[in-house]
């Protein structure tokens, strides 16, 4: 018997590393010598570079840069060994990285998370995967772009230092500065939403007020953002509220896609790539996975719902072992899940499972193993 065991980390509670470890004891406690192989996987959030790095015994590349606020900070890309480079945005430019009293996407830059790609092309690598989720900025990308050598200038011809309050100013962009790296690299840009850079349903409106955007902030910003588009459709010819996905990250996924030749690519189906998810569940007969809470978000770019799709080309049967699933979960039956299960009763108090969920965990992967037994 094989099994494959990749988890989405359960947040606060169980890394993707306790998931494998616990699955592995309890798979030899109801089988004995099963196979068992750990896949560490991320859906292109917090934890993707980790995820990727323990699968492939990749390297942790430290790097100083800027951060939101332009304070300097130490942050981090890792290099796997076929010198693939993959990135958090949220590891410079991250919401978390500001306490809550001092967010304001006004004032907030995407500036480190140009210098993360500007050390990485320094240092001569070319393919490059960068995961967008987790920003605390609104600033169209243009800091990230002004760290790679553009220029926004303003009606008199100053230069912009790419802030959210600069998107109003912006009247030109002078490329000529434009890291030369970038015409050889390949750059992926690892998202799951598709909304435009302007608009109802755009970056400002839909993610500013999460970073901080009173109602007149989002209204300034707004107004800023239209003008940014504006400027690059006069400039480019290319309008990024055309392009699925532009508004991600505060419009970062338009800066990427425009100037930097980024393409747009779910989450997780990069993270499985990269880790070679396909070659490594060849002949397995299960495969568990699961998060710390199934709903129905849980079958829009997340972990279970791609590894239930990449299962389905090879006939292997999923299970979701969750700590909580909930209304709307049964959805990823329709991704090939075969069974949803909790780590514990329902009527155990969610802080008891919390405090305690190896224990929980192990006694739910016991469970399972004992249900496939049964077969």
């Amino acid at each position: 018997m094989k099994f494959i065991f990749a988890s989405d980390t359960f947040k606060g509670t169980l890394t993707c590393k306790d998931t494998i470890e616990l699955l592995s004891r309890s798979a030899g406690k109801i089988f004995g010598d099963a196979e068992c192989v750990g896949v560490p996987v991320a859906d292109g959030g917090e934890g993707t570079v980790d995820a990727v790095l323990s699968a492939k015994n990749g390297e942790r590349i430290n790097v100083n840069v800027h951060g939101p606020l332009m304070d300097e900070i130490s942050a981090y890309y890792g290099r796997i060994p076929d010198g693939h480079v993959v990135m958090e945005m949220a590891s410079a430019s991250g919401l978390t990285l500001i306490e809550e009293s001092r967010r304001n996407p006004l004032f907030t830059t995407s500036y480190g998370t140009g210098e993360m790609i500007k050390d990485a092309l320094d240092k001569g690598f070319t393919d490059i995967s960068i995961a967008i989720g987790g920003s605390a900025t609104n600033d169209g990308g243009m800091g990230c772009l002004a760290a790679l050598g553009v220029k926004f200038l303003d009606e008199h011809g100053n230069k912009l230092d790419g802030r959210g309050e600069n998107l109003e100013k912006v009247r030109s962009i002078d490329l000529s500065g434009l890291h030369p790296g970038l015409s050889r690299a390949k750059i992926t840009v690892m998202c799951d939403v598709t909304n435009p850079l302007c608009g109802v349903n755009g970056a400002t409106r839909v993610y500013g007020p999460q970073k901080g955007a009173t109602e007149d902030i989002v209204k300034r910003l707004e107004a800023g953002m239209e003008n940014y588009r504006d400027v690059i459709i006069r400039e480019t010819g290319i309008n990024p509220d055309e392009i699925a996905g532009s508004g991600a990250a505060g419009g970062l996924g338009a800066a990427l896609f425009v100037f930097c030749g980024g393409r747009m690519k779910s989450g997780i189906d990069t993270v499985l790539d990269l880790v070679d998810f396909d070659k490594q569940i060849q002949g397995a007969d299960y495969i568990i996975t699961g998060e710390g809470c199934a709903d129905e978000q849980s079958c829009y770019g997340k972990v279970m719902q791609g590894i239930g799709l990449r299962a389905k080309k090879h006939g292997i049967p999923v299970i979701g072992l969750c700590g909580q699933v909930r209304d709307g979960a049964e959805k990823l039956y329709d991704y090939e899940i075969t069974k949803l299960l909790q780590t514990s009763d329902t009527n155990v108090p969610l802080e008891d499972v919390m405090n305690h969920a190896k224990e929980y965990y192990y006694r739910g992967a016991v469970r399972v193993f004992e249900m496939i037994k049964e077969k």
